[in-house]
């Protein structure tokens, strides 16, 4: 079992590793900084992980993953879109989306569209912040809205459900979740984060989020219950901005303009 693990350095992704690795999967883990990957890999309690390098700010670092995971693995059993941003402040990638837009939803689009005929489930990090999400699929930079981190974040977020509804829709097994309010450095520059991880008890240790994903990576609900948000081991009723079909379609399709548009403007 190939289990391909995006944002695996650190945090959940790499707590999520080495619990899939303890299951008996062969973990590839995804990451911009080698030395860190390097270390987690060393550290599973399994079979000694894979480590492929990727800095989603590039779409084009995206493809070269895309194809370098098609090469090596016949079938991957589990794609994991864990890899996450929040910025407080307004960032615009060398492709010309802001920063969250890209990282957290444009990126996870564009490799999962590559990957998708070769893989078995998908589990994307979501959050409860896409309940407030308010997501223009014609405005997916907020460039024309007002600027705010948070709501960036919430409408990114909110696309990560959509995308699952967008997955299932197209008969793959995919689902997201909420991980909790997790104790690493996410969010480090945002004072909202700050304040809550000073609240005694409220924030948890990345293994709590790592259980969450390893779920519906390994149990039948993975697959059950495809294109739902799950808030710990069950699905979670969400908004109809988390859920409905029609404008999961029409992300999906803004979604693939954005990212072939990138693709052509750069060949």
């Amino acid at each position: 079992m190939i289990s391909v693990i995006t944002g695996a350095s650190s945090g959940i992704g790499a707590a999520a590793a080495a619990a899939l690795s303890r299951e008996g999967h062969r973990v590839v883990l995804v990451g911009r900084d080698e030395r860190r990957l390097r270390e987690v890999a060393g550290g599973l309690p399994g079979a000694k992980g894979e480590v492929l390098t990727c800095d989603f700010t590039s779409l084009d670092d995206v493809r070269k993953l895309a194809s370098q995971v098609r090469e090596r693995y016949e079938r991957v059993g589990v794609l994991v879109n864990n890899a996450g941003v929040m910025s407080p402040t307004r960032r615009t990638t060398p492709d010309g989306h802001e920063l969250m837009a890209q990282v957290n939803h444009l990126a996870p689009f564009l490799l999962t569209r590559a990957l998708a005929d070769r893989v078995d489930r998908i589990v994307t990090t979501s959050s409860r912040a896409g309940r407030a999400g308010r997501l223009d699929v014609t405005d997916l930079s907020r460039e024309r809205r007002r600027w705010n981190g948070w709501l960036q974040y919430g409408d990114t977020k909110q696309a990560n459900a959509l995308f699952t509804v967008a997955l299932a829709a197209r008969g793959l097994a995919a689902t997201c979740f909420h991980p909790g309010v997790i104790r690493t450095g996410f969010a480090s520059g945002a004072l909202l984060m700050r304040l809550m991880l000073l609240v005694p008890g409220y924030a948890k240790p990345p293994e709590y989020g790592a259980r969450r994903l390893t779920y519906l990576a390994t149990h039948e609900d993975g697959v059950r219950h495809a294109g739902r948000y799950f808030d710990g081991e069950r699905p979670a009723e969400v908004p109809s901005t988390m859920s409905d079909p029609d404008l999961a379609e029409r992300l999906w399709q803004a979604s693939a303009d954005a990212v072939d548009g990138t693709r052509a403007s750069t060949a």
